[in-house]
């Protein structure tokens, strides 16, 4: 860590490379998973390696493994044990390092995952005065709306002693206008989730004045009713002519598992409680962010509440999931997002 306080803010691959090296390892490579969450590619360490590995497929690589399961996996060579462990940013995994030691220990290996953390705390607080880690993570040209959509976005994974948090968008390169956000604050956690109309820049920059909108209001303190029709408000005040979101608002106690939460003409998100999708949950939508002026008996927003059980999870989703469709076919629908969230709730 004294030796990324005077180092370029890109050379976290240098820096880890060098420790890993002191502590006898050989064949050090630091691989960030892309934006779409299939590849490993390897970053370059400027003081070792010229001919970089391939990059490693999320779904079919020791690599892969590692980043998938969050565990170390170890494989024979002839120079000793491969080891690959995951690097992670405060609770989100964003890569895997590699490294060769003579023997497997688990003093080993707690060394080695010790090292991903270590990156993966260097990457994040180096990463806004550089672009290397970012342009790592593209296996193709990100659209000007994506690069906007995603520099809006929070870490995708949150884990602490009490709740645990993961979004994604899609499709990764070329999103629309979804977008979430969310913070923890003492007990408190908070969400937003909303899908700006349109595409490309001008749902992106729907998506940044909702995004900016919520977190001037949430960092104020401001209630949840009133930061719903500031929102609208914001929209119609800031955006162009009809220039609208749907999205919902959500705040839960998690010392008491109350869940306060508003919707602005958006799906309603899943409970999910002992491995299966019990219902959707009900609130009463106001019209969408930006269209409330044009049904003014409708702008006041309704404050849902639900009591949420220890081991429950809420999904949120956007519109973009259940219209899915192939050419011709029917859409995917909210029956069957809830018998594959029922799916993957009980494995």
């Amino acid at each position: 860590m004294r030796a990324m306080q005077l180092a370029d803010p890109g050379a976290v691959p240098d820096v880890v490379g060098k420790a890993a090296r002191d502590a006898g390892a050989i064949d050090v490579v630091l691989y960030l998973v892309d934006f779409g969450q299939t590849t490993l590619e390897p970053v370059p360490d400027g003081g070792v390696h010229v001919d970089l590995p391939v990059t490693e497929a999320v779904a079919a690589s020791m690599a892969g493994r590692a980043f998938v399961d969050q565990h170390a996996a170890t494989a024979d060579r002839p120079a000793g044990s491969r080891v690959w462990v995951p690097i992670v940013e405060g609770s989100d995994r964003t890569g895997v390092l590699a490294v060769t030691v003579p023997t497997v220990t688990a003093d080993t290996i707690r060394s080695c995952e010790d090292l991903g953390l270590l990156a993966g705390y260097m990457i994040a607080t180096q990463s806004r005065a550089t672009d290397v880690y970012n342009l790592y993570r593209r296996r193709r040209s990100l659209s000007l709306a994506a690069t906007m959509q995603w520099d809006l976005l929070p870490p995708l994974v949150l884990k602490t002693g009490r709740l645990s948090v993961a979004g994604l968008i899609e499709p990764a390169y070329d999103v629309g206008g979804d977008s979430f956000d969310y913070a923890v604050n003492g007990s408190v956690f908070n969400l937003a989730i909303a899908d700006a109309m349109g595409h490309g820049v001008e749902s992106a920059l729907i998506a940044t004045l909702t995004l900016g909108s919520y977190r001037h209001d949430r960092r104020e303190g401001l209630a949840l009713d009133v930061t719903h029709r500031n929102l609208d408000a914001a929209l119609s005040e800031h955006g162009r002519e009809f220039a609208f979101s749907t999205g919902q608002l959500a705040q839960i106690d998690v010392d008491t598992g109350e869940m306060a939460w508003t919707n602005a003409g958006h799906p309603p998100p899943l409970l999910i409680r002992g491995g299966q999708v019990i219902r959707e949950m009900e609130c009463r939508p106001t019209p969408p962010w930006g269209l409330g002026r044009l049904v003014p008996a409708r702008r006041q927003p309704e404050i849902a509440a639900e009591a949420l059980e220890p081991g429950d999870s809420v999904l949120f989703y956007t519109d973009g999931v259940i219209e899915a469709h192939t050419i011709g076919g029917e859409q995917f629908g909210v029956e069957r997002l809830m018998d594959l969230a029922g799916q993957q709730a009980s494995d």
